[in-house]
């Protein structure tokens, strides 16, 4: 017996969240693409570019600045 339950059925979602869906993951797509053209940085900092969202990422706690 599993206890495990069932999600709640979601609300579908509006043509205008859908796009607003796509335009984000594009952006973001096109930024890991940048990204992974830089060259490599030496000395720096492991792991993605804290702020390759517009935002200060590090440890999964993000802030704008």
């Amino acid at each position: 017996m599993s206890d495990e339950t069932p999600a709640p059925p979601r609300k579908p979602l509006s043509e205008a969240a859908k796009r607003a869906l796509a335009e984000a993951e594009a952006r973001r797509a096109a930024i890991d693409a940048a990204t992974k053209a830089r060259p490599k940085e030496i000395n720096g900092r492991d792991g993605p570019e804290p702020v390759r969202y517009g935002d200060w990422e590090v440890g999964g706690i993000a802030s704008d600045f």
